[in-house]
Protein backbone atom coordinates (compact mmCIF):
# COMPACT_ATOMS: atom_id res chain seq x y z
CA UNK A 1 0.00 0.00 0.00
CA UNK A 2 1.43 3.25 -1.03
CA UNK A 3 2.19 5.62 1.97
CA UNK A 4 1.84 9.05 0.46
CA UNK A 5 -0.08 8.55 -3.15
CA UNK A 6 0.16 11.74 -3.56
CA UNK A 7 4.29 12.09 -3.67
CA UNK A 8 5.71 14.36 -5.99
CA UNK A 9 8.10 12.59 -8.85
CA UNK A 10 11.53 13.03 -8.04
CA UNK A 11 14.35 13.97 -10.73
CA UNK A 12 15.89 10.89 -12.72
CA UNK A 13 18.80 12.32 -12.65
CA UNK A 14 19.36 14.53 -10.04
CA UNK A 15 23.58 14.81 -10.98
CA UNK A 16 22.78 15.92 -14.81
CA UNK A 17 20.09 18.51 -13.39
CA UNK A 18 22.47 20.16 -10.99
CA UNK A 19 25.31 20.64 -13.62
CA UNK A 20 22.54 21.89 -16.26
CA UNK A 21 22.05 24.62 -13.34
CA UNK A 22 25.32 24.85 -11.91
CA UNK A 23 26.73 26.51 -14.92
CA UNK A 24 24.31 28.67 -15.86
CA UNK A 25 23.81 30.36 -12.43
CA UNK A 26 27.90 30.31 -11.87
CA UNK A 27 28.50 32.75 -14.87
CA UNK A 28 25.46 34.51 -13.91
CA UNK A 29 26.37 34.74 -10.50
CA UNK A 30 30.09 35.70 -11.48
CA UNK A 31 28.67 38.13 -14.06
CA UNK A 32 26.83 40.26 -11.21
CA UNK A 33 28.94 39.79 -8.38
CA UNK A 34 32.76 39.97 -9.91
CA UNK A 35 32.71 43.79 -9.79
CA UNK A 36 32.73 43.18 -5.93
CA UNK A 37 35.48 41.27 -5.90
CA UNK A 38 37.86 42.01 -9.59
CA UNK A 39 38.78 45.61 -10.93
CA UNK A 40 40.24 43.96 -13.99
CA UNK A 41 37.40 43.73 -16.89
CA UNK A 42 39.89 40.77 -18.52
CA UNK A 43 39.35 38.52 -15.41
CA UNK A 44 35.60 39.20 -15.55
CA UNK A 45 35.32 38.76 -19.61
CA UNK A 46 37.95 35.32 -19.36
CA UNK A 47 35.86 33.53 -16.46
CA UNK A 48 32.41 34.43 -17.51
CA UNK A 49 32.88 32.98 -21.03
CA UNK A 50 34.64 30.27 -19.79
CA UNK A 51 31.67 29.46 -17.33
CA UNK A 52 29.24 30.04 -20.14
CA UNK A 53 31.56 27.82 -22.67
CA UNK A 54 31.22 25.16 -20.09
CA UNK A 55 27.25 25.28 -20.16
CA UNK A 56 26.70 25.88 -23.79
CA UNK A 57 28.91 22.08 -24.11
CA UNK A 58 26.97 20.23 -20.83
CA UNK A 59 23.64 21.43 -22.72
CA UNK A 60 24.65 20.21 -26.11
CA UNK A 61 26.14 17.63 -25.14
CA UNK A 62 25.36 15.84 -21.70
CA UNK A 63 22.16 17.12 -20.40
CA UNK A 64 20.00 17.38 -23.57
CA UNK A 65 20.49 14.05 -24.43
CA UNK A 66 19.85 12.87 -20.52
CA UNK A 67 17.13 15.19 -19.71
CA UNK A 68 15.12 15.54 -22.95
CA UNK A 69 16.48 12.78 -25.22
CA UNK A 70 17.71 15.54 -27.96
CA UNK A 71 20.69 16.30 -29.59
CA UNK A 72 21.68 19.10 -32.22
CA UNK A 73 24.70 19.36 -34.27
CA UNK A 74 25.98 21.71 -37.17
CA UNK A 75 27.82 20.90 -40.11
CA UNK A 76 29.06 22.73 -43.20
CA UNK A 77 27.97 20.72 -46.17
CA UNK A 78 30.47 20.01 -49.39
CA UNK A 79 28.95 23.42 -51.11
CA UNK A 80 29.96 25.16 -47.80
CA UNK A 81 26.32 25.68 -46.50
CA UNK A 82 25.57 25.24 -42.72
CA UNK A 83 23.55 21.90 -42.20
CA UNK A 84 21.79 21.48 -38.87
CA UNK A 85 21.46 17.34 -38.05
CA UNK A 86 19.45 16.43 -34.82
CA UNK A 87 19.24 13.37 -33.41
CA UNK A 88 16.26 12.23 -30.71
CA UNK A 89 15.58 9.05 -28.73
CA UNK A 90 12.96 6.55 -30.32
CA UNK A 91 9.19 7.01 -29.17
CA UNK A 92 9.17 4.76 -26.64
CA UNK A 93 12.20 6.30 -24.62
CA UNK A 94 11.13 10.17 -25.50
CA UNK A 95 7.52 9.02 -23.53
CA UNK A 96 9.75 7.50 -20.52
CA UNK A 97 11.59 11.08 -19.59
CA UNK A 98 11.15 12.21 -16.65
CA UNK A 99 8.82 15.25 -16.70
CA UNK A 100 10.44 17.46 -13.91
CA UNK A 101 13.89 16.64 -15.84
CA UNK A 102 12.33 17.97 -19.19
CA UNK A 103 10.55 20.73 -16.94
CA UNK A 104 14.01 21.85 -15.72
CA UNK A 105 15.53 21.56 -18.77
CA UNK A 106 13.58 23.68 -20.63
CA UNK A 107 12.79 26.62 -18.34
CA UNK A 108 16.28 27.22 -16.83
CA UNK A 109 17.47 26.87 -21.44
CA UNK A 110 14.87 29.85 -21.24
CA UNK A 111 15.31 31.76 -18.17
CA UNK A 112 18.98 31.71 -18.36
CA UNK A 113 18.70 33.74 -21.63
CA UNK A 114 16.34 36.29 -20.36
CA UNK A 115 18.45 36.80 -17.30
CA UNK A 116 21.46 37.85 -20.04
CA UNK A 117 18.66 39.97 -21.95
CA UNK A 118 18.42 41.93 -18.54
CA UNK A 119 21.72 42.04 -17.45
CA UNK A 120 22.31 43.30 -21.60
CA UNK A 121 19.82 45.91 -20.94
CA UNK A 122 21.28 47.09 -17.43
CA UNK A 123 24.81 47.49 -19.36
CA UNK A 124 22.95 49.41 -21.96
CA UNK A 125 21.57 51.80 -19.22
CA UNK A 126 25.23 52.12 -17.82
CA UNK A 127 26.80 52.72 -20.79
CA UNK A 128 29.19 49.43 -20.25
CA UNK A 129 30.06 48.85 -23.91
CA UNK A 130 32.42 46.31 -22.32
CA UNK A 131 30.38 44.47 -20.30
CA UNK A 132 27.60 44.55 -23.01
CA UNK A 133 30.28 42.58 -24.93
CA UNK A 134 30.30 39.40 -22.28
CA UNK A 135 26.82 39.75 -22.08
CA UNK A 136 26.46 38.93 -25.73
CA UNK A 137 28.67 36.13 -25.71
CA UNK A 138 27.38 34.66 -23.11
CA UNK A 139 23.50 34.97 -24.69
CA UNK A 140 24.92 34.27 -28.05
CA UNK A 141 26.10 30.53 -26.38
CA UNK A 142 22.39 30.23 -24.79
CA UNK A 143 20.44 31.16 -27.42
CA UNK A 144 22.47 29.10 -30.41
CA UNK A 145 21.20 25.95 -27.59
CA UNK A 146 17.62 27.48 -27.52
CA UNK A 147 17.84 27.49 -31.56
CA UNK A 148 19.39 23.88 -31.58
CA UNK A 149 16.79 22.36 -29.20
CA UNK A 150 14.03 23.84 -30.54
CA UNK A 151 14.45 22.52 -33.95
CA UNK A 152 15.40 19.35 -32.79
CA UNK A 153 12.44 18.98 -30.46
CA UNK A 154 10.25 20.21 -33.84
CA UNK A 155 11.76 17.74 -36.05
CA UNK A 156 11.33 14.72 -33.41
CA UNK A 157 7.80 15.53 -33.14
CA UNK A 158 8.09 15.56 -37.47
CA UNK A 159 9.38 12.31 -37.14
CA UNK A 160 7.07 10.76 -34.45
CA UNK A 161 3.96 11.99 -36.82
CA UNK A 162 5.56 10.24 -39.15
CA UNK A 163 6.14 6.97 -38.01
CA UNK A 164 2.13 7.19 -36.11
CA UNK A 165 1.24 7.68 -39.80
CA UNK A 166 3.20 5.14 -41.32
CA UNK A 167 1.97 2.80 -39.13
CA UNK A 168 -1.77 3.42 -39.19
CA UNK A 169 -0.97 3.31 -42.82
CA UNK A 170 0.57 0.42 -42.98
CA UNK A 171 -1.70 -1.65 -40.47
CA UNK A 172 -5.06 -0.45 -42.56
CA UNK A 173 -3.05 -1.53 -45.82
CA UNK A 174 -2.50 -5.18 -44.26
CA UNK A 175 -6.42 -4.96 -42.74
CA UNK A 176 -8.09 -4.14 -45.97
CA UNK A 177 -5.79 -7.18 -48.01
CA UNK A 178 -6.39 -9.63 -45.23
CA UNK A 179 -10.07 -8.77 -45.67
CA UNK A 180 -9.95 -9.13 -49.15
CA UNK A 181 -7.92 -11.94 -49.56
CA UNK A 182 -11.18 -13.90 -47.69
CA UNK A 183 -13.22 -12.94 -50.03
Amino acid sequence: MDRNPGAVENYANPKTCFFHVFFKAAALAFYILSALFFNSFVIIFVITVLLAALDFWVVKNVSGRILVGLRWWNEINEEGESVWKFECLDQESLARMNKKDSWLFWWTLYLSAVSWIVLGIFSLIRFQADYLLVVGVCLSLGIANIIGFTKCRKDAKKQIQQFASQTITSHLTSSIQSALSVV
